[in-house]
């Protein structure tokens, strides 16, 4: 009996796979360990041998990068998912702005990488700003349009005040990152009556 062969699309779907699971060991190892972790200590998070990762990721940087932007498309994704399923675009906003929480907190180390002179990040930035903007820009534009938060909320600025108050957590394990950046979304609201 001659065995089936997996279809291109069946592999493509393994592999697809495969490489999410290393990337998401990666991100879980850079922020316990930084980005200077040993590709080992990764590769028994994924479950694979080292080889496997240096097949997919030839150097530091290239591994660094795919977390980054692996990172970022999941956050981007998350975005129109949350406007479909949420009961409101408030809480659609507030539930991304927490992954998105998640997502500047745990780059831990990514930030020094990503400030090196090193040639590979310098497109990361933009890539972080052209896929995540848009998205908040849409369930922003969506929240005011329902008439549920202030209409001059800028996308930009409200990212970069989520930044801004993610920077202490860090440095202080008595800051509540997630707590100040709640206080900020509730702050959006619009109050009945006014």
């Amino acid at each position: 009996m001659v065995e089936a062969t997996p279809s291109p699309t069946r592999k493509r779907a393994d592999a697809r796979r495969n490489a999410e699971t290393l990337l998401d060991a990666a991100a879980a190892a850079f922020v316990t360990g930084g980005v200077a972790v040993p590709v080992r200590e990764i590769a028994a998070v994924a479950g694979v041998g080292v080889g496997t990762i240096y097949r997919h990721f030839p150097t530091r940087a290239d591994l660094i990068v795919a977390v980054y932007r692996h990172q970022v498309d999941a956050c981007a994704a998350a975005g129109p998912e949350l406007l479909a399923r949420t009961e409101s675009a408030h809480a659609a906003l507030a539930s991304w702005i927490d992954l998105f929480v998640d997502f500047l907190v745990t780059k831990h180390g990514l930030a020094e990488a990503l400030q090196s002179t090193d040639p590979t990040f310098e497109a990361l930035h933009s890539y972080f700003l052209d896929n995540l903007v848009p998205v908040c820009a849409d369930i922003v534009d969506a929240a005011a349009r329902a008439g549920e938060i202030r209409s001059d909320v800028r996308p930009i600025d409200l990212m970069r005040a989520v930044g801004n108050l993610c920077i202490g957590a860090g440095s202080d394990t008595q800051y509540d990152a997630r707590r100040m950046v709640g206080v900020l979304v509730a702050g959006l609201r619009v109050q009945p009556g006014r």
